[in-house]
């Protein structure tokens, strides 16, 4: 298939458990197409195919639930025996520190910077949040910019765009 809402198509077939997904396809990424998943509660084992050597996709798909992943550039055999071995209903990843699967950018925010960020994604003005969080005006201007330099943001839209990605792709996060 060529795009996401195709797969999720043929996902959503009673007959139908194993699947190899590429991490880019027409119409959304990976992580969009397993969020969907679980967001439906299709019951199908998913391998992602990726050219991207980027650890934080393995995290994410890990996350998301893909039970298997391998790279373009692995040998056949391995493609195949991580395919296998998810048909049979094992999980089969590269290696992989598992206490780090769920660092994300939001994971290292305080409980103060999470809730500010949850309401930067409602518009609050700054001034909105000093009058209803009761604190000084200059304080969350610090908050936002400890906020802006954990998220590796330059500012308010773009820090939003990042919580709104994380929210939507990991549907039982504690975030908000």
């Amino acid at each position: 298939v060529q795009s996401g809402n195709q797969f999720l198509e043929f996902a959503a077939e009673p007959d139908f458990d194993v699947a190899v997904i590429g991490w880019k396809l027409a119409d959304m990424d990976g992580a969009d197409i397993l969020a969907e998943v679980q967001n439906r509660g299709l019951d199908v084992r998913i391998t992602v195919f990726s050219n991207d050597h980027d650890i934080g996709i393995l995290k994410q798909c890990v996350r998301l639930g893909a039970q298997g992943y391998c790279f373009q550039f692995d040998d056949p055999p391995i493609i195949f025996e991580t395919i296998l071995a998810v048909a049979h209903g094992r999980i089969c990843i590269p290696y992989i520190d598992i206490n780090k699967v769920n660092d994300t950018p939001l994971a290292q925010l305080t409980v103060r910077e999470r809730e500010l960020l949850a309401v930067l994604s409602d518009g609050w003005t700054n001034l909105q949040i000093a009058t209803r969080t009761g604190i000084s005006e200059n304080t969350v201007k610090y908050h936002l910019k400890n906020l802006y330099d954990k998220l590796d943001v330059r500012n308010r839209a773009m820090a939003v765009a990042l919580y709104s990605s994380e929210k939507r792709r990991t549907p039982k996060s504690p975030i908000g």
